[in-house]
């Protein structure tokens, strides 16, 4: 499938201005404290929720933390905060 004329200038405004690919393009960005802290930015909502797994819904897939004890810490609009020990995250095509 062929790129819109918007998400081409998105993407050679973010090259030109050497900007990171989440800033304009809505990608997820996922940072990580060693196993127990978790930040996602860019979510679309949260699907599922217990204390050992965790759905996030993304623009283009959906993120998955596997874990024990999970909590979530914070949640906004577009941000989350998660901790707990984290065994795995996955992304998940759609």
């Amino acid at each position: 499938m062929a790129k819109s004329w918007k998400q081409q200038m998105k993407s050679w405004v973010t090259k030109k201005m050497e900007l990171p690919a989440d800033v304009l393009t809505d990608l997820p960005r996922v940072t990580m404290v060693g196993q127990i802290h978790i930040y996602i930015e860019n979510h679309k909502g949260l699907l599922a929720f217990s204390d050992k797994e965790i759905r996030i819904l993304l623009k283009q897939g959906q993120l998955l933390i596997k874990g024990q004890d999970l909590v979530i810490k914070v949640i906004m609009p577009e941000e989350i905060v998660l901790e707990g020990k984290i065994g795995q995250v996955l992304y998940l095509d759609e």
